[in-house]
C-alpha cells in the first residue's frame, strides 16, 4: 500500500526507499519540466572501498558521514529525441552497480477519467488527448530496482509539491520498474 513520506524517510525504511526518496528530493531542487534522469545505485561502503576518490567527491570519505547503504550516482542525460524504452534497451550496468532508478516526469489521468479515454487512439494521439484532459495532472516519478528485484518508487504530484506529499510503494509505477529491471538482464 503506498503511503505518504514524512519530510524524511521512516524510521524503518529500506536502503532502497532511503535511496528513493534522496532522489525525489534531489530532483525536487531543480523545479519541473525537467528532462528524464538515470542513476546507478552503488553499495555506499563498497564504492568508499573500491573508489575512494569517488567517494570523497561525493562527500561518503567518511563512513559517519551517511547511514545510506546505497548511493545514487547520476548518469550522463538522456539523448535527445530518443523513445525511453528504446534508451532502456541500450544499457548494461557493470557488475559493481546494485541497482538502477529513474526520475521521469509525465501527465496522468484519475482513474474515473480513464473510462473516458477514446479507442483507437496512436500513441502520440493519446497523449495529445491527455495533455487537453481538464483532469490531467502533473507528477514526477521515482522508481530505483536492485539486481535482486526488489522495487520502490515514489510520486509526487505538481499540484501538491512537498516533501510531506510523496507517496511511496513498490507498485506504483510497474511499467517503468520492468524497464528498469530489464536492464539487468543478460
Amino acid at each position: 500500500m503506498p503511503n505518504v513520506s514524512p519530510a524524511g524517510p521512516p524510521m524503518a525504511a529500506s536502503p532502497l526507499t532511503v535511496a528513493v526518496l534522496e532522489i525525489d528530493a534531489y530532483a525536487s531542487t531543480l523545479g519541473w519540466d525537467q528532462p528524464a534522469r538515470l542513476f546507478a545505485l552503488v553499495d555506499t561502503a563498497r564504492l568508499r572501498v573500491q573508489e575512494p576518490g569517488l567517494a570523497a567527491q561525493l562527500g561518503l570519505d567518511d563512513a559517519a558521514s551517511t547511514t545510506a547503504s546505497l548511493t545514487p550516482i547520476e548518469q550522463e542525460e538522456l539523448p535527445a529525441g530518443t523513445a525511453l524504452d528504446d534508451f532502456l534497451g541500450t544499457i548494461a550496468w557493470p557488475d559493481s552497480v546494485a541497482g538502477c532508478a529513474m526520475t521521469v516526469e509525465r501527465l496522468m489521468l484519475p482513474p474515473s477519467a480513464e473510462a473516458s479515454v477514446p479507442e483507437g487512439l496512436s500513441d502520440k494521439q493519446l497523449t495529445q488527448w491527455v495533455a487537453k484532459h481538464p483532469d490531467r495532472q502533473e507528477v514526477r516519478m521515482t522508481v530505483a530496482v536492485l539486481r535482486d528485484g526488489a522495487r520502490d518508487s515514489a510520486v509526487r504530484l505538481r499540484e501538491k509539491d512537498s516533501p510531506t506529499e510523496v507517496l511511496t510503494g513498490a507498485g506504483l509505477v510497474p511499467g517503468l520498474a520492468e524497464a528498469l529491471a530489464a536492464t539487468f538482464e543478460s
